[in-house]
């Protein structure tokens, strides 16, 4: 049997995902506004869109077989 999340378990962890997201661009990212935060902020804005794709379609992007 696939058990899939509801909705409610999708939006919350949308929710937890743009808290955390948040907390790491303020500290490690573009919010630090220097070079180093730059960089940092693009790749965690990558890995941000994968995981929000992964929550959104219900997908394992990390699953082999």
């Amino acid at each position: 049997m696939n058990r899939k999340p509801g909705c409610l378990a999708g939006l919350f962890e949308l929710a937890i995902l743009n808290w955390v997201y948040d907390f790491f661009q303020h500290n490690f990212g573009f919010g630090r506004r220097s070079c180093s935060g730059c960089g940092c902020g693009v790749i965690m804005l990558i890995i941000f869109i994968v995981m929000v794709c992964q929550i959104v379609t219900g997908t394992n992007w990390l699953k082999l077989w």
